[in-house]
């Protein structure tokens, strides 16, 4: 029976996505759960598994097609029938062989079919991210059947691997990301017209929206990090060691933002006509910059986590966005968001506010340079400066500075003799 595939759902508020390259040809094999279609929205590129195993009868979408989400983009015969004769109707049954093909949904978390009823995965009763989703079918385990472990009962990785008693997965070489939504990063040829991507057209309607939408007021500060910088420099070896992850002065940052997050909650809102909302949780915006791309994954309750478990999930995160990994939960859910611009050798910046947040926050370089200390000495010290953009229609002046006075007073007393 040819089976119509649509537009998967890569996110919540994704209402499209585009085909950025398609990993089969018309007249190949596919298996079920193998990857066939690679789909690129304006958070995430993301490989697309098969909901069922037969041969690829038609590519309706063109790569670079952009889709709105549960259009048809494929079909696939299914193996069990593809290439076998039609059977004759049964009696009084007529329609039966006459019926249009069957159309099955893809989403982020699992699959549907409509007009079926028989699934492979019973869908759990809470949200699995497509990463943890993959890994229990690399084991063969129904992800309904197990017990998550994770905040709201989410099912994780490790609830999938305490199951199957199985080591970790060594990590693997991540495949380049397709040409159809990445270009190469060559320099642009002066008098040339370059194609807008997807992605950066969606950037560039939500800069605009942010803009127009929330009133920016900015203000920055100066910070004396040198104790910090000391304390890092003392860890960072024994930190790369044990996590294989360099240890910048990015999670000490995250740690007194998150700390002054909860000491000003009206920074971690959000405008709403129906009111300002604040939120229960602390889920930390990075802002990480690709070649041709912006995008800000998430780090859950991050005021639950110390400087060195803010090193590792913010390390992780910038390791998958570079490779192109990050699931649509990733991106997802973020209450405030911090830019390390100071690693491009920015002093100074007035940031556009992630929509939907209160404010965001960047950390600028670090320069050695002589100040004035209490008594009138002199001493070469280890300046930041810290600035802030806010959403003025919740956010006063006072309260935007009241909240880079903490932040900079959690920076200058961290170190140099604490513990990660």
């Amino acid at each position: 029976m040819p089976t119509t595939i649509t537009m998967p759902q890569l996110g919540e508020t994704v209402t499209e996505g585009t085909v950025a390259q398609w990993l089969k040809n018309v007249g190949d094999r596919v298996e079920k759960y193998e990857a066939f279609v690679e789909i690129s929205t304006d958070k995430v590129t993301a490989e697309v598994p098969s909901p069922i195993s037969g041969t690829i009868r038609e590519l309706i979408a063109k790569e670079g097609d952009t889709v709105p989400t549960g259009a048809p983009i494929a079909v696939i015969e299914e193996a069990s029938v593809a290439g076998a004769a039609s059977p004759a109707p049964a009696p009084g049954n007529a329609s039966a062989d006459s019926r249009a093909p069957e159309k099955t949904t893809l989403s982020a978390n699992g699959l549907s079919s409509v007009g079926s009823s028989k699934s492979a995965f019973e869908e759990p009763p809470v949200r699995v991210s497509p990463a943890v989703r993959r890994l229990a079918r690399e084991h063969d385990l129904n992800p309904a059947l197990l017990h998550g472990t994770g905040t709201g009962g989410r099912i994780t990785a490790d609830d999938v691997l305490a199951a199957t008693h199985a080591e970790p997965p060594k990590p693997t070489t991540a495949r380049p990301p397709s040409s159809a939504v990445k270009p190469s990063p060559t320099a642009p040829v002066p008098g040339q017209t370059l194609q807008i991507s997807h992605a950066r057209r969606i950037i560039a309607q939500r800069m605009v929206e942010s803009k127009h939408t929330a009133p920016h007021a900015w203000t920055t500060t100066e910070v004396d990090v040198t104790s910090a910088w000391t304390w890092r420099e003392r860890e960072k070896e024994r930190f790369r060691r044990d996590q294989g992850l360099p240890l910048t002065l990015f999670p000490f940052f995250l740690r007194a933002v998150v700390e002054t997050l909860r000491e000003f909650p009206l920074m971690n809102a959000r405008y709403t006509e129906e009111g300002i909302v604040v939120h229960r949780d602390v889920h930390l915006g990075i802002a990480v910059a690709l070649y041709d791309n912006l995008i800000v994954p998430v780090i859950r309750n991050a005021d639950t986590l110390s400087i060195g478990g803010l090193a590792v999930a913010a390390g992780r995160l910038i390791e998958r966005a570079r490779a192109n990994k990050l699931s649509p939960d990733d991106l997802m859910g973020g209450t405030f968001t911090v830019n390390n611009t100071g690693a491009n050798g920015s002093i100074l910046s007035a940031p556009i506010i992630y929509s939907g947040q209160a404010g965001i926050i960047t950390m600028e370089s670090i320069v050695k340079r002589p100040v004035v200390l209490e008594g009138d000495s002199i001493a070469i010290r280890s300046m930041m400066n810290v600035c802030l953009s806010i959403d003025h229609r919740l956010i006063d002046g006072a309260i935007a500075s009241s909240f880079l006075a903490s932040v900079r007073k959690r920076l200058t007393s961290m170190g140099p003799d604490g513990s990660l």
